[in-house]
């Protein structure tokens, strides 16, 4: 009989969102996230999903214990049968076992219960990664018994894999030992049950007849100190046995024995545990989802966080480029030797400092008596431009790499591109080169469509025939620097007459306000086209980060899921016996 049909569409709900890689990067403690999000996973493929959808399927008793506890010993004497390996050597790693009756047989061989391991049958142990089942006539139906692998085995899968068993149960049959009942690792399950509402029963084991009692009352008194008192708690004496794989006799486990059976007979009993585990498992999921949710929501600042660093290093880089525009630098060496050809002599040149009015009426006059040599001087300009955006984009690529191996996040997304990626992402791409040139050759060819635009009027093209588009298009390329910062001595006269006799000559031939707007459009058309370069080197990063982050809806959806289980909790049915009550199995022997 299925349980409540919302909350099982409510934990369906829950189920579907966690099938995101919700945790990708090195953000905070992302192993203990990790960790969480597959037990939670686990919980609800394991145990949650299937036990609502089957509310009166057999229960299943999970035996756990520490390392050399008796666990596969015990199971095989309450059963009297051979169906589990005890472990003579250490660690071991043989298959779960799961022993069943025939009526029960079917349900636990259907994979509808830990739908990850595949059944086994048959003689012999199973294969790691698998699940034996065992069927034995002497098993009472309503009830199957799984030997767990050590939950402090060396060896991290069996650990795991216990973990996950014991979320699978209905109910813990924890075993210890005398002398390893205090020990730290069972008594945080043994919390974690508490915490979940577990139903619990603890065999104690390999005690001396004589220290039997003392050993009981100090491990009752440890039970009441974690908040477990109450828990059905069963002795069994130390016995001398021929073998590892010898069966306890059947009056040292009948204890266990007949209160298993008591509870495999009573539906009510049965409906009583399943209701206190269940009830448990979903409040600890409402806990732990909203926690999950909002170390999600870390990994999406974390992400986030990556790609500012990366646009703010390639932003920089827009505005060292704009600087360089400003400081009159790309006006120096080769760009004014080929400044000094286009306009005329040296001598003229040198005579600018102290007479620009003088040498521009000059130059007007020279500029109209003979055609510009300006071949010489685009190249040198073209070559200052690309150099200037090679520069900034090389410091934005190698700002982005330091900044990213300060995180731990970048240096994951680092180490998983590869040493060899990652060193070239500390540089400009190799693709810049040829990327600008093109940018720089395509910008000049709309400054000089600016020009056609502009003097396309008859009387400016009057005015402009005899300086020619390519010469006034030069003129207009030098306007877009028009600042000389950072350049001293005569350099300062030479580079800011630049500016001053292109300003000069256009105004002459467009207008003060002309000159000012196709100033203006040069200089910001050349800006979009550096800032497309530059983004085409920022896409380097940020598709590493592109699609990683999880969606951003999914805390949310998160959150709502547990709300909406929640919610539906009361829907948990009793079972096949109407009235069952909310307290644990009870009635443990000493």
């Amino acid at each position: 009989m299925p349980g409540g049909t919302g909350l099982l569409e409510a934990l369906g709900g829950l189920r579907g969102q966690l099938d995101h890689d919700l945790f990708p990067l090195e953000i905070g403690d992302v192993a203990a996230d990790r960790r969480a999000l597959k037990e939670l996973t686990g919980q609800l493929d394991d145990y949650l999903l299937p036990r609502l959808a089957a509310i009166d399927a057999p229960l299943l008793a999970v035996v756990g214990g520490s390392t050399g506890a008796g666990k596969s010993t015990l199971v095989n004497s309450i059963v009297q049968a051979d169906v589990t390996e005890p472990g003579v050597l250490r660690p071991t790693t043989l298959a779960p076992t799961l022993v069943a009756g025939p009526e029960d047989a079917d349900w636990f061989m259907s994979g509808r219960v830990l739908p990850g391991l595949p059944r086994v049958t048959g003689p012999g142990p199973g294969q790691p990664g698998t699940l034996k089942v065992s069927v034995v006539e002497a098993l009472t139906p309503g009830l199957a018994l799984l030997d767990a692998p050590d939950i402090d085995s060396v060896v991290t899968a069996n650990r795991e894999l216990a973990a996950q068993l014991l979320a699978a149960a209905d109910l813990w049959l924890f075993v210890t030992t005398a002398a390893r009942y205090a020990d730290e690792v069972p008594w945080s399950f043994l919390r974690s049950a508490r915490e979940r509402s577990t139903a619990l029963a603890i065999v104690l084991q390999r005690a001396p007849q004589e220290a039997m009692a003392p050993i009981t009352a100090d491990l009752e008194r440890l039970l009441r100190e974690n908040g477990l008192a109450g828990t059905p708690l069963f002795g069994v004496p130390e016995l001398a046995l021929p073998s590892e794989r010898a069966r306890l006799p059947a009056e040292a486990v009948r204890p266990v024995t007949d209160w298993l059976a008591a509870l495999s007979a009573d539906a009510r009993s049965r409906a009583r545990v399943v209701r206190q585990t269940l009830s448990g498992a979903l409040d600890s999921l409402v806990a732990r989802v909203p926690v999950l949710a909002s170390h999600v929501e870390r990994q999406r600042e974390g992400v986030a966080t990556l790609r500012d660093v990366s646009v703010k290093a390639y932003d920089s880089a827009m505005s060292a480029f704009d600087e360089g525009m400003r400081d009159g630098s790309l006006l120096r060496g080769e760009v004014l030797a080929r400044w000094q050809d286009f306009i005329g002599t040296g001598d003229l040149m040198r005579a600018l400092e102290s007479r620009v009015g003088w040498v521009r009426d000059r130059v007007v006059a020279f500029v109209r008596g003979r055609p510009a040599p300006d071949r010489e001087l685009r190249v040198a300009l073209e070559s200052g431009i690309e150099s200037l955006i090679r520069s900034s984009a090389e410091g934005a690529a190698e700002r982005v790499v330091e900044s990213w191996l300060t995180m731990p996040a970048g240096r994951d997304l680092l180490e998983r591109a590869g040493v060899a990626t990652a060193g070239r992402l500390g540089r400009a791409s190799p693709e810049l080169r040829a990327t600008s040139a093109a940018e720089v050759r395509a910008w000049q060819g709309e400054v000089l469509d600016l020009v056609r635009s502009e003097g396309a009027d008859k009387r400016i093209a009057a005015r402009a025939a005899s300086y020619g588009v390519n010469g006034l298009g030069l003129l207009l390329m030098f306007g877009a620097f028009a600042s000389t910062g950072g350049i001293t001595g005569l350099e300062i006269g030479i580079a800011g007459g630049t500016s001053v006799l292109s300003q000069k000559l256009l105004e002459a031939i467009f207008g003060d306000q002309a000159v000012r707007i196709l100033t203006y459009e040069a200089r910001q058309a050349l800006r979009r086209r550096v800032r497309g370069v530059l983004d085409r080197e920022l896409a380097r990063f940020t598709d590493l980060l592109d699609g990683i982050a999880p969606d951003e809806e999914i805390p949310g959806r998160l959150r709502a899921a547990a709300r909406a289980v929640e919610e539906r909790k009361r829907e948990i049915p009793v079972g096949a016996v109407p009235g069952g009550g909310e307290s644990g199995p009870s009635g443990g022997t000493r």
